[in-house]
């Protein structure tokens, strides 16, 4: 465990750990696949990309811009079947 003050910001940081080594499998249940990863799964398709926009000092509201974004398709990107998902109401 490490802690970090960067100017007004404290974070702290953990070491990686797999579910398995903290003691959680009991709640997932499972056999991990070969790469220990969501795409063992069958049909399961991950897509990711990085974001990179801008350089020097951060400039609120201008950039740099340094973003990502993960998408999971648990039933492959072709696939017409629906997928639930659990949801709350809108708030009022």
């Amino acid at each position: 465990m490490t802690l970090v003050k960067i100017g007004g910001c404290v974070t702290l940081t953990l070491p990686r750990s797999l579910v398995r080594e903290l003691g959680l499998v009991p709640l997932i249940g499972g056999t991990p696949g070969a790469l220990d990863a969501i795409t063992d799964v069958a049909g399961v398709e991950v897509g990711q990309t990085t974001l990179v926009s801008g350089e020097g000092r951060l400039v609120v509201g201008k950039g740099p811009v340094r973003t990502g974004v993960t998408a999971v398709h648990p039933r492959c990107r072709t696939s017409a079947d629906a997928v639930r998902s659990a949801s709350r109401p809108p708030r009022k």
